[in-house]
């Protein structure tokens, strides 16, 4: 006999307040900010506690070469400008991403060009990025969207044949590994966010990788206004090319460097409930958990559910199925939700091509004419964002215990999922 839904008179699965926020804070998180104020050092990219997050970032990531700044999207920015794309240059990237991946591009004066995904793994098809080359192009900018690394070796190798720059946007892969090497060391220039929902948070705040020199001193420029500023060395004053202020404070490297010490663990218990949500939910018909390709190692900044109604019997989408659990799973206590409702190049930014001025950096006598954005071409992007959406909670310090009621919330509503449609049409 199936549970009776919350939606429908039952009783919810999961107490209200059951759900803990991310991320998870100290006492040593809040020691280490407070420690700031008598530190004597806000600010300042020579600050103290930025080049031992620098230093401290490098290390665990494999690089060379790491900078702090204050956002992914700064991060990114830094990465296109540092690496010499400017107006009229291409950057390829994935249609499926946040959109501040190829808003970095554009700050640039350079053009994003899209390519769909794979929709197993979800991120970018290599298969398909060598037909949107160009004699403009500069760069490849995968994504490891959701903490799920891209297939990185057929992309690297891509760039090699048209001498392209691979730069990766890792924004929400903090520790995620391809092949047994961390993002951020995988292509030329590696980009990370610190936003308070990452998996590495300071709030906000960002950080950049590379192993390549050139690449580091004309980021740390643009950081800092155009200016070369060194430790323990008289600031000139002198910007020697186009710069913006993206620079952290030191109370978001304090809290940065204090969650990184707990970065592995947390990362290491997001995995165990991913695992124990993938098996559980590969026996409840209409839900499915993450596909992981056999050369990643996801650091899962976010779960992502796929919606399976023929499972079920119903004879309707993925994404009317979709959008009628999500109103019953909410009633059980269950947040689903997600924050890609299209494609990156479906949006008005790319539809209008509005950018600088009069349409730049399109109408640039530098780019090349007759760029379009098609949602038609991006058709398992399409199929992706309305057949999934993404499990809130899958992280500490929620446990075990709260997996287990979201596995029974899920059954619940596939054992009722004729009542759930009706429930949703009311």
């Amino acid at each position: 006999m199936a549970s009776r839904l919350a939606a429908d008179g039952g009783t919810p699965t999961v107490d209200a307040g059951a759900v803990k926020s991310w991320p998870p804070l100290t006492q040593a998180d809040r020691d280490a900010v407070l420690a700031v104020f008598n530190s004597g050092h806000l600010h300042g990219t020579s600050a103290p506690r930025a080049l031992e997050l620098q230093r401290r970032w490098a290390e665990y990531i494999g690089t060379k070469y790491a900078l702090v700044t204050n956002s992914g999207t700064a991060a990114i920015h830094m990465a296109v400008a540092g690496a010499g794309i400017g107006p009229g240059d291409e950057v390829i990237t994935s249609a499926f991403t946040y959109w501040s991946t190829a808003a970095a591009v554009l700050h640039h004066n350079a053009i994003p060009i899209f390519v769909d995904i794979d929709p197993l793994s979800f991120t970018i098809d290599p298969a398909l990025i060598a037909e949107r080359v160009s004699d403009h192009t500069k760069a490849i900018l995968p994504v490891h969207i959701h903490g799920m690394p891209a297939d990185m070796d057929p992309i690297n190798a891509v760039a090699r044949e048209n001498g392209l720059i691979v730069i990766e946007d890792a924004c929400q892969a903090h520790g995620a590994t391809y092949k047994g090497t961390k993002t951020g060391a995988l292509g030329d220039i590696g980009c990370f966010s610190c936003n308070r929902s990452k998996n590495l948070s300071g709030g906000e705040g960002g950080l950049w990788t590379t192993n390549n020199e050139h690449y580091y001193r004309q980021a740390a420029m643009l950081r800092e206004f155009g200016e070369v500023v060194l430790p323990d060395v008289p600031r000139e004053y002198n910007a020697y090319g186009l710069g913006w202020m993206y620079r952290p404070h030191e109370f978001v490297n304090a809290l940065i460097l204090s969650q990184l010490d707990r970065l592995e663990y947390n990362n290491a218990k997001r995995r165990e409930f991913a695992t124990f949500l993938t098996t559980e939910l590969a026996n409840i018909p209409g839900i499915k958990g993450p596909h992981t390709p056999d050369y990643a190692d996801p650091c899962y900044f976010s779960y992502v559910i796929e919606f399976r109604p023929q499972e079920v019997g119903l004879d309707v989408t993925p994404g009317e199925w979709k959008r009628a659990a999500q109103k019953a799973l909410k009633a059980e206590g269950v947040s689903i939700g997600q924050w890609q409702n299209m494609p990156v190049p479906q949006q008005d930014v790319f539809k209008d091509m509005v950018g600088y001025g009069k349409g730049c950096p399109w109408s640039c006598d530098h780019a090349r004419q007759g760029i379009t954005y098609d949602p038609a071409e991006y058709p398992k992007t399409v199929a992706f964002i309305d057949s999934h959406s993404y499990l809130s909670g899958v992280y500490p310090p929620n446990d075990m215990d709260l997996m287990k009621k979201f596995v029974d919330a899920f059954g619940k509503i596939s054992e009722n999922a004729a009542r759930v449609m009706d429930l949703a049409k009311e």
